[in-house]
């Protein structure tokens, strides 16, 4: 064979058309071994479309164009949120930030803090988006805690479905939030009164995931006794938290045990550190105690690698999707709905009115076809913008 040449091992009963003596055995013997892998060669070449390479264009341009992901956390000051998102995503996105004393607790109010990140790993770029929420159940009184974060998780639908009517639709941003995060404290013998409002009014704007923190302060009897009540209260109070999707059939065996894993493991009891200790001779992040180390990433002490591994590595995806195909849609159903209904008061209305300055005015269906035709032309996409606002 030729070098540099890959050839395949092909079936050698192949005979020269142009001989007269093709079906002879000595003919056959006479056709080099080379030649006859290329004449296969070349009739597989003949064959091959060249479609098989759409995943590949698909992934260059994905990778040239780069991703987007947005966060939400929410919990109460002191449960780690910051050191979890340090820890999850290697980085530290709250150098500057002051801790709040008693005094200014008393009137707190929940606030957006949001912070954005730019990370590669491998030629692979993401854009990510941090959205903190502090002063969320920090004040006495947090009976509105959960009006910033709805009106927030709103107002980002609201400026993309603008962004997707509008004529530019090429450099559309997406910052809608794919996930929340929600902090549970480890002192709570269940989902208190907070929780559950807050719960309530986002879990059919986002995708929930629902995480008990400071985990290494209980027993591991205790964390499983917290993790049951949670699911009760969810259950009960008809909280529809994140869904993971089922495998495949044709997934390998070692995928579906991660999967079911992971799914058994919900809700998360984390542990999060950005200290890095030294461990027979090995540096991992973990927790000096006098008792010993917690290490974060050991899944006997906490679980905030399995929470790592579907939040970044296996389901990011599906967070996107689930935004996209579910909670949005659900949302641009309902500003598309008052549209309608808007534009039907409208027609009305001039009806009305034409009435009532020429009594002998009679509509007929093709009136009522081109009067919807014009205010639908002429209204429609000024009154999207006016009428979703309201959504």
């Amino acid at each position: 064979m030729e070098k540099g040449d890959s050839y395949a091992i092909v079936d050698l009963n192949i005979c020269d058309k142009d001989s007269e003596k093709a079906d002879s055995p000595d003919t056959l013997k006479k056709i080099p071994l080379t030649t006859v892998i290329k004449i296969q060669r070349d009739r597989g070449e003949r064959d091959y479309i060249g479609f098989a390479t759409l995943p590949e264009q698909v992934h260059r341009k994905s990778v040239k164009r780069g991703f987007d992901f947005t966060l939400m956390v929410v919990g109460e000051s002191g449960l780690g949120k910051s050191t979890l998102i340090n820890s999850l995503f290697l980085g530290d996105l709250y150098k500057n930030r002051k801790i709040s004393d008693v005094q200014d607790r008393i009137e707190k109010t929940t606030t957006i803090e949001k912070k954005t990140m730019e990370i590669e790993e491998r030629g692979v770029k993401l854009r990510l988006t941090i959205v903190d929420t502090p002063g969320f159940g920090d004040a006495i009184n947090c009976e509105d805690s959960w009006r910033v974060c709805s009106a927030y998780v709103d107002e980002q639908f609201r400026q993309y479905f603008t962004d997707e009517s509008g004529l530019n639709r090429r450099h559309m941003q997406d910052n809608r939030v794919h996930c929340c995060l929600y902090f549970v404290p480890p002192w709570a013998h269940s989902l208190r009164q907070v929780d559950l409002e807050m719960m309530r009014r986002l879990h059919r704007k986002v995708n929930i995931v629902v995480v008990i923190a400071k985990a290494d302060s209980l027993t591991a009897a205790e964390v499983k006794r917290l993790k049951t009540r949670i699911l009760n209260d969810l259950d009960e109070y008809q909280i529809q938290v994140y869904q993971f999707p089922e495998c495949d059939s044709d997934e390998d065996e070692e995928f579906k045990q991660q999967d079911r894993e992971l799914k058994a493991a919900a809700p998360f009891a984390v542990v999060a550190s950005d200290t890095v200790l030294e461990i027979g001779g090995k540096r991992v992040r973990g927790r000096q105690y006098p008792w010993g180390i917690v290490d974060v990433e050991n899944p006997r002490h906490s679980d905030f690698t399995k929470l790592r591994t579907m939040l970044i590595s296996t389901h990011m995806q599906d967070l996107k999707d689930v935004t996209q195909d579910v909670h949005y849609e659900n949302f641009r159903a309902q500003c598309i709905s008052q549209i309608s209904q808007h534009a039907m008061r409208e027609r009305g209305k001039l009806k009305r009115d034409s009435m009532g300055n020429n009594t002998d005015v009679v509509f007929t269906d093709t009136d009522r076809l081109l009067l919807q035709k014009d205010e639908e032309g002429y209204r429609g996409i000024r009154r999207t913008f006016d009428v979703c606002k309201t959504c």
